[in-house]
């Protein structure tokens, strides 16, 4: 098993974040696919040899399955964009994972809020 230096995990996470700052700024002006309106990206996960990323994205409006089906068919042009913005070695190719923390958050909050309000009945 291969050991990392802390270094190695705060480098990762650095170039994570430096992606997700790229792409946020590079998907509203480089993806002109109305299926990929109005997202937001939430995270991105990194492989440790840094060859592939999970970029987590939510969506406002639409169907999220359009979103990313939108996302991965210009995926190697925002990954060569990326390229042209990083200074390492290996960008890593974008997968796009719809996040369904959010909607299910609001599920949840649905829920106490149902709770609470038949609680207070009681």
């Amino acid at each position: 098993m291969a050991r990392f230096s802390k270094s190695t995990f705060s480098r990762s996470i650095r170039i994570a974040e430096q992606i997700q700052r790229d792409l946020a700024e590079l998907i509203p002006r480089e993806v002109r696919d109305p299926r990929a309106m109005l997202i937001t990206l939430t995270g991105v996960e990194i492989t440790p040899d840094y060859a592939h990323a999970k970029v987590f994205f939510t969506t406002l409006t639409g169907d999220p399955e359009d979103a990313r089906q939108a996302l991965q068919e210009k995926a190697g042009w925002l990954h060569s964009l990326l390229f042209k913005r990083l200074h390492i070695h290996t960008v890593p190719t974008l997968h796009f994972v719809h996040d369904q923390s959010v909607e299910q958050g609001v599920k949840m909050s649905r829920l106490i809020d149902e709770a609470n309000a038949t609680h207070s009945k009681d």
